[in-house]
């Protein structure tokens, strides 16, 4: 029995020893926690790693994401959204700006004149039908001629009609300019005494002679106010936003509510001026314009100042302008006549 009780004392002394002999080993495997820097790398690759990534998500991408999609896309997007639907011009602003243009053209063009030459109503009226689909300069280099050979309506009434054609061959369309000059010759022969009319509703009774032409003889031959609405006009004022309209009648009508009546035929003379010598048809010289700052169309043409010099036409540009016999004052060299070089 003592075998067996000093068997088991010994086993369970055994096993006691055996139990702090763990224990000692498992007491200094707790501080043997370097498993804390075997943790401690994974926090910091947790921690560490974490917070950069943080950073670089929230703080740098997120700030210059906010920065580049909110602030500066953002505030161009509301300039060109607040610019292009910009505020249209209102009509106050538009006639202002409008009555600044003509003031200032009359400052570039201060010898703004008709350009076709003419002695008396009657040589205008028939220069200006015959001015049709062609330049002035070739009427005033054809009527020396005719007015030469045929100097009054009943002279011009009573000419044979193949003399006529062969006189003014070179402005074009002469068979049919031909009818209309004689036609309206006869005209004034019969109906008026052979005298121009100084009023619109009978010239535009004449053969060939329309508003247009009758608001030329007006103007420039018996002083009477009036908008002359040629092909140049007409592109001019709907480039500057004066008018939407394609119709001369209702573009005359609207421009004349803008500028006072006194002010029609020498408007006329310098938007005229203007669109032949600056503002062109096909390639607009807007780099050598002078009212750039008012013209809402500005970039249609040539915005380069050097290439847009040399778009200038007629006395601006160097080169003679369309009358034979220039009024005085006149700042270019008069056109050669007919047959002579005209550079």
């Amino acid at each position: 029995m003592s075998a067996e009780g000093n068997s088991a004392v010994g086993e369970h002394g055994v096993s006691k020893r055996a139990k702090a002999a763990n224990r000692k080993p498992v007491k200094p495997e707790k501080p043997a926690e370097p498993a804390k820097p075997v943790n401690s790398p994974r926090a910091a690759k947790a921690a560490k790693p974490a917070k950069p990534a943080k950073a670089a998500e929230s703080a740098k991408p997120a700030k210059p994401a906010k920065a580049a999609e909110s602030a500066k896309p953002a505030k161009p997007a509301k300039a060109a959204e607040s610019a292009k639907p910009a505020k249209p011009e209102s009509r106050l602003a538009m006639v202002r700006r409008a009555r600044r243009i003509n003031r200032e053209l009359a400052e570039v063009f201060p010898y703004a004149h008709p350009e076709l030459d003419f002695r008396n109503p009657f040589e205008l009226l028939v220069a200006t039908v015959l001015s049709a689909q062609t330049t002035d300069l070739r009427v005033n280099q054809t009527t020396p001629a005719l007015f030469a050979k045929y100097p009054t309506p009943e002279d011009l009434a009573a000419a044979v009609p193949e003399e006529v054609e062969e006189l003014i061959r070179p402005t074009g369309f002469f068979r049919a300019k031909t009818k209309s000059i004689m036609g309206l010759a006869a005209a004034l022969r019969d109906d008026f005494g052979g005298e121009v009319p100084g009023r619109l509703e009978d010239l535009v009774k004449l053969p060939g002679v329309g508003r247009k032409t009758a608001f030329v003889v007006l103007g420039n031959a018996f002083g009477v106010p009036g908008i002359t609405v040629d092909t140049h006009f007409m592109r001019l004022v709907r480039r500057w936003r004066w008018t939407e309209s394609d119709d001369p009648v209702k573009i005359e009508a609207e421009v004349a509510t803008i500028f006072p009546k006194s002010e029609w035929t020498m408007l006329s003379h310098r938007v005229i001026f203007h669109g032949r010598r600056i503002c062109h048809a096909r390639k607009p010289a807007c780099g050598a314009c002078p009212i750039t700052h008012l013209c809402p169309s500005y970039g249609e043409g040539e915005t380069d100042p050097e290439k847009a010099r040399k778009l200038l036409k007629y006395e601006m540009g160097g080169f003679p302008g369309q009358r034979l016999d220039p009024p005085p004052g006149y700042p270019g060299r008069p056109a050669p006549p007919l047959g002579a070089s005209d550079d």
